[in-house]
């Protein structure tokens, strides 16, 4: 076995941030490769167009609808109460109320799972990184950053914490699309400062969301994690739907440990205790629990696949879901984007449904349960992270899923899981030829599935927060 020497990790590292700044350079000069226009586009300038951009009658697409979406957020932004949703301002987990609650006793006194938008992004993943750097006891930060945004606060917090002499690591994704650029002056701005920056493994796209506190405590090291399904951008934590779980579970926090370790060449570990890794052996282990559902169910055991994600098209596991299916498991599947697998098909996927959720906020989150023969759902199998069901998540990119382990989180997943099932106003059914109906409110129109699950949570949300109603 050949280690990898620090002046080659340092010199690849160079070669990727040169490559990128010159691709976004050059991504300016490409040549174009499409025309979109509406219908009855004026054939002159239609023509002129095309010339002077060197495109074929191949190349032009006439688009039905608006070729510029982005034009209605002026309508969009008209002050017009009656026709905007009312304004919702993320609430504060009860937990961390409170002027001398401390980020830190709260996680040690057990897990913390934090629902965004309806809890606070702010409140708790940016405050555990707030607590960190002030804290005097804690020794280092590890984070990953993928999107941030422009005016990102963990930047300068990381900045801050090099300079105060704590241990600073970031792993800054160069090539996330179209944040290639922030995340370049983002990145030279914290080397600059003494934060060590690395840029990833050779080859992956690191899309984990991750960030690990090491403090010191009564003489040892105590680590703390953050693990979730949403990017480190506290403007798209008020419009997306994630989960956030905050831990010191030693398990959990080793296994982090040992991903940034991987993610800085340092090892190149093929398993771990608790997380499912990509491209490690996250899709190993999520075909084996699919088949073990299987298992429980010709064991005549319950058995339940219970999935939510963004989009789902990895072959091996929409080939291991119909096997599922056909041997009786029932499988639901909440997925917002594009599907491949197609439910309700007779002799491959009567057992199969799939529902899309539209609504007021972006579904984001991954959520993940297997029923396990347990008797009770709630006590199955949950887990929570950045991957999705997709080919380039679970083979093209380093990945990062937890499961949830205590019983009163695990009870608020499977909440919202539900929530999003019955769901009478935003739900959307795909269909055995892959078209998907809105459904229709079938039941009383005061009751939480008529509401739809963003009203349903929001509203949940208030009481769990002690916040009335209006």
């Amino acid at each position: 076995m050949s280690l990898i020497g620090c002046e080659d990790l340092e010199r690849g590292a160079l070669d990727l941030l040169q490559a990128v700044e010159e691709q976004v350079r050059q991504r300016r000069m490409e040549c174009v490769v499409r025309l979109e226009c509406p219908p009855k586009a004026d054939p002159t300038n239609r023509r002129t167009l095309m010339d002077a951009l060197e495109l074929g009658d191949e190349d032009v697409y006439e688009m039905p609808g608006l070729v510029e979406y982005r034009s209605l957020r002026d309508i969009a932004s008209l002050p017009f109460p009656a026709f905007r949703y009312k304004p919702w301002t993320p609430l504060v987990p009860r937990r961390l109320q409170g002027e001398e609650t401390r980020i830190f006793d709260v996680i040690r006194a057990g897990d913390l799972l934090v629902h965004h938008p309806y809890e606070s992004f702010d409140d708790t993943v940016l405050r555990l990184v707030n607590e960190a750097v002030a804290d005097p006891d804690v020794l280092g930060i590890k984070m990953t950053l993928y999107r941030t945004g422009k005016d990102s606060p963990f930047v300068p917090l990381l900045i801050r914490a090099a300079e105060s002499g704590k241990q600073v690591a970031c792993l800054v994704e160069l090539k996330a699309r179209f944040d290639e650029y922030e995340n370049i002056l983002l990145a030279q701005k914290m080397e600059r400062a003494g934060v060590h920056v690395v840029y990833g493994v050779e080859g992956l796209k690191t899309h984990t969301k991750t960030t690990l506190v090491v403090r010191r405590e009564e003489g040892e090291a105590r680590c703390y994690a953050h693990i979730g399904t949403g990017n480190y951008h506290r403007q798209t934590a008020r419009l997306y739907v994630d989960e956030s779980l905050l831990t010191c579970n030693s398990d959990l926090t080793a296994d982090i440990a040992d991903l940034f370790n991987y993610l800085t060449g340092r090892n190149r570990k093929g398993d771990y205790r608790k997380l499912l890794i990509a491209p490690a052996n996250m899709k190993r282990r999520f075909l084996a629990m699919i088949e073990r559902e299987v298992e429980h169910q010709r064991a005549g055991r319950p058995a339940h696949i219970l999935a939510k994600m963004n989009q789902l098209e990895d072959r091996d596991i929409c080939s291991a879901l119909y096997a599922a299916g056909q041997a009786g498991v029932p499988v639901d599947l909440i997925v917002r984007g594009f599907c491949t697998l197609k439910p309700g098909v007779s002799g491959l996927s009567e057992n199969i449904r799939v529902v899309s959720i539209i609504g007021r906020f972006l579904e984001h989150s991954r959520i993940y349960h297997f029923r396990n023969g347990a008797v009770q759902a709630v006590d199955g199998e949950y887990y929570i992270g950045s991957a999705d069901w997709m080919h380039r998540n679970l083979e093209s990119r380093v990945e990062a899923i937890t499961p949830v382990e205590d019983g009163a989180l695990k009870a608020d997943l499977h909440q919202i899981l539900q929530f999003h099932l019955s769901d009478q106003r935003n739900a959307w059914d795909m269909k055995a030829d892959g078209t998907y109906a809105q459904r229709k409110t079938s039941g009383p129109d005061d009751s939480p599935s008529a509401w739809g699950s963003h009203e349903a949570l929001m509203r949940q949300a208030m009481v769990r927060h002690g916040t009335h109603c209006s």
